[in-house]
């Protein structure tokens, strides 16, 4: 909204028309909400300590996480709050990308901020049920596949990564499609939220990828050169996508080991469905198995331990799941766990990117 006001200006002051160009604009909504967490963020831990919105750590968990108990949860709230401030500053609030990728955000973060308060009431991990989170997840993922596809240019058609020739048009199903994306998504980054930094760290670095994924469907002659699908309205997601970046990374400052803050299921649920909704939107649905290949393999060591424990009656695949809890029981320092993991979502972050010149 605020560059909308120095496009105006541009006419009289030929310096701003340097707010005509998405990269700049991409580099001012990443530095916003840093700000933000900057100025705001002791002070949104202080008043989050004061009103007791503290962790429960499941006694079944890993050991040394008892010493977590109490630390102050749903820095998703600020997380969230500070991105939106960005993109109402600097992306296009009128674009319907833009609109309807906050509507996924929002939705999804209620479901989240339900379930994190029902757990603080309880002092425990009795939270949303299951059943009625993945609902609501499903609904919603419906909710936002419907509008996609009745988006004016947008098509249901499936793209591969690699294979520029070989589409399959899912047509009405690709409503079903993208729902099981955004509840997927949503779900793994939730997954992976059980270390200091783990799920942020991975988040920035997939949110970073598909930023660069949204610029080039944004833009025609890029697209037509690297013969991508085309998405209208797609640089403005980029916009959004820094704006959770630049946010991701201000919390990640108060959320590094050992953590002052976590996101909470506020935040997770919420980063999930973003990064699955910028996927659905540039036409890299498959590829985010690959960029989010972290949150993959915490979602897939669930699955497989509780699937093994139901078949074996009793015997473990892993020594805890998710798998981080894996590691560090088999001795791993936290740190080292984290950084680990961070370095693998680098690598396939990189590997992502890299199937934009194999085709």
């Amino acid at each position: 909204m605020l560059y909308k006001l120095f496009l105006l200006l541009a006419d009289e002051v030929s310096a701003f028309n340097v707010f005509r160009y998405i990269t700049f604009r991409i580099i001012l909504a990443s530095l916003t909400p840093m700000a933000v967490w900057l100025f705001l963020g002791p002070a949104f831990i202080r008043k989050i300590k004061a009103y007791r919105v503290s962790q429960y750590i499941r006694a079944e968990g890993p050991e040394s996480h008892q010493a977590k108990a109490g630390t102050p949860t749903m820095g998703g709230l600020l997380l969230l709050g500070a991105s939106l401030l960005s993109s109402l500053m600097w992306a296009d609030p009128l674009s319907p990308v833009v609109i309807t990728m906050w509507l996924v955000i929002v939705t999804f973060a209620a479901v989240g901020f339900r379930d994190d308060y029902l757990k603080i009431r309880r002092r425990g991990n009795a939270g949303l049920r299951p059943k009625y989170k993945f609902a609501w997840q499903c609904v919603l993922g419906l909710g936002a596949g419907l509008v996609l596809y009745h988006t004016p240019g947008f098509s249901p058609v499936l793209a591969f990564p690699v294979f520029k020739n070989l589409m399959v048009d899912l047509g009405p199903f690709y409503v079903f499609f993208a729902a099981l994306v955004l509840v997927a998504s949503s779900n793994s980054v939730n997954l992976t939220d059980g270390l200091d930094g783990l799920a942020a760290g991975p988040f920035i670095m997939a949110g970073a990828t598909y930023m660069v994924f949204a610029y080039c469907a944004g833009n025609a002659v890029i697209a037509n050169h690297l013969q991508i699908a085309r998405a209208p309205g797609a640089a403005e997601l980029a916009v959004v996508l820094a704006s959770l970046i630049g946010s991701g990374l201000g919390f990640l400052w108060y959320n590094t080991y050992p953590s002052q803050i976590f996101m909470g299921d506020v935040g997770s649920l919420s980063l999930g469905a973003a990064l699955g909704y910028a996927a659905l939107v540039v036409k890299q649905e498959i590829l985010l198995v690959l960029v989010g290949g972290i949150f993959v393999m915490e979602a897939l060591s669930v699955i497989c331990q509780v699937s093994f424990f139901k078949a074996t009656k009793g015997r473990r695949l892993f020594r805890m799941s998710p798998i981080h809890h894996h590691f560090e029981l088999k001795g791993w320092p936290e740190p080292k766990v984290i950084v680990r993991f961070w370095i693998i979502a680098i690598v396939l972050g990189l590997a992502g990117l890299s199937t934009l010149k194999l085709r």
